[in-house]
């Protein structure tokens, strides 16, 4: 019954990592975008959270993907009076999202998903060896 805690964990976190990644993936597709309308708000970054689930049937703590919440920060202003989202003074807003912490909180992810993969791969074949222990 472990190895199936442990699978039901490893795969828990798969989901919750592959929540965040594309919730990443969005914030990087939109870092460049604009308001549609001179003067409004464009994208704006989102943060992926986790929350702790319990799994009855197993007995086991997991994790999922939580609420996606809104970066409050400040949107990047930029001097582009031709600009057809143009404020009044002629600055532009562009998002809050900065791609390189993007990339690095996506490579944070990838790693975090590889190593859930790892630990179902390690639980399936200790499951295998266990089968041919008791064989012999």
């Amino acid at each position: 019954m472990d190895f199936m805690k442990s699978i039901a964990i490893a795969a828990s976190g798969l989901r919750a990592q592959a929540g965040r990644i594309r919730v990443i993936a969005e914030n990087i597709a939109n870092a460049d975008s604009t308001a549609q309308q001179a003067g409004s708000d464009p994208y704006r970054r989102k943060i992926p959270t986790f929350r702790t689930e319990i799994d009855r049937a197993l007995e086991a703590r997991t994790v999922a993907l939580g609420q996606v919440r809104n970066d409050p920060s400040d949107f990047q202003l930029k001097y582009q009076p031709g600009h057809p989202a143009a404020d009044a003074t002629g600055n532009v807003k562009y998002p809050n999202v900065n791609p390189l912490i993007e990339m690095a909180d996506m490579r944070e992810a990838q790693r975090s998903y590889e190593a859930n993969i790892n630990v179902i791969g390690a639980t399936r074949r200790m499951i295998l060896r266990t089968f041919d222990i008791l064989k012999a």
